[in-house]
């Protein structure tokens, strides 16, 4: 039998010239291909700009407000709590950009693992700044020095560092798609684990609600800021709450034609928390530190309170 020699074929003996039409157009294609995937994969063109440009137009904010926000900080003997609240929301509204703009994470293939790291430090970030910011009210608008800023960021550092504990463990340990939303064949047990964080956080707010209009409204914040973020937090979650339940009850008893429905719902309240909640949170809290020059703030809440009516004869 003859053997048939078969020469290798010298690769480096054949130039490929990077410049040539066929080099060019295959790349502009995978480009186009990847832009195209980042804008309108997953969940949709307007989804994703909604996030990418909120996020990108708070953070330039921040940034044209940081020279003036840290003179301020730095000077006259300001807050301890309110310099590490200020950096925190600098940390958080980073990580909150990084999670809008790679929303393509989701459903890439092979990339569940990146994605469920990235939003589970953003969820746990952001959480982190709505518990310490009640945390912070409850103990007084001008708390400061480092005794209130352990006692607040230690209640909130427990708090979220327990939430964090039980979606890792629920996320890596028994592999509950938390934050994989695009499939709606999605695990029952995820939606169960969301009703109950939602029903928690849409109780403590509900409560806060309450207690503004009954007779411990003396022990809260008398700043009609706080009460408007209350109402505007409480609506969400409410939303949210039943968008989850509306899932888990989908998802248990095989409704799937109602997943769809219900998973925009939980998509658009999404949107709202992560391209709206810092920047409310800023114009909540921060925003009055930053812009008072002359006048005491204790003297702007006592306006706030005045004008509010928590001074009326009626109220004793």
């Amino acid at each position: 039998m003859q053997t048939l020699n078969i020469t290798t074929l010298d690769t480096q003996s054949i130039n490929i010239n990077p410049n040539s039409p066929i080099v060019l157009h295959n790349n502009q294609t995978l480009t186009s291909t990847l832009l195209h995937n980042w804008l309108f994969g997953c969940h949709g063109f307007w989804h994703n700009i909604v996030l990418i440009a909120a996020s990108i137009a708070f953070i330039v904010y921040l940034a044209f407000q940081a020279k003036r926000s840290y003179t301020k900080l730095s000077s006259h003997g300001r807050s301890h709590i309110m310099l590490a609240y200020y950096a925190c929301l600098w940390l958080v509204t980073l990580l909150n950009l990084a999670w809008c703009c790679f929303q393509g994470l989701e459903c890439a293939s092979g990339k569940e693992v990146a994605w469920d790291v990235l939003s589970l430090f953003t969820a746990t970030g952001m959480l982190f700044m709505e518990v310490s910011l009640l945390a912070f009210l409850f103990q007084g608008n001008y708390a400061s020095g480092l005794q209130a800023l352990t006692q607040t960021f230690v209640v909130s550092g427990v708090i979220v560092g327990l939430d964090f504990f039980l979606k890792a463990i629920y996320l890596f340990g028994f592999g509950v798609p938390l934050f994989i939303d695009s499939n709606q064949d999605s695990h029952k047990i995820k939606w169960g684990l969301w009703v109950i964080h939602k029903l928690v956080l849409t109780a403590v707010y509900g409560l806060i609600l309450f207690m503004y209009h009954s007779n411990w409204r003396e022990r809260l914040p008398a700043r009609p800021a706080f009460y408007k973020y209350t109402v505007i937090m409480f609506a969400l979650n409410a939303l949210s709450l039943l968008a989850c339940a509306l899932a888990a009850n989908g998802a248990k008893f095989g409704l799937w034609y109602m997943m769809a429905p219900v998973l925009q719902l939980y998509a658009a309240t999404n949107v709202c928390y992560h391209a709206f909640y810092l920047p409310l949170l800023y114009v909540t809290f921060l925003a009055d530190f930053f812009q008072e020059d002359d006048l005491h703030l204790e003297n702007v809440y006592y306006s706030e309170m005045k004008d509010a009516g928590f001074f009326d004869a009626d109220w004793e």
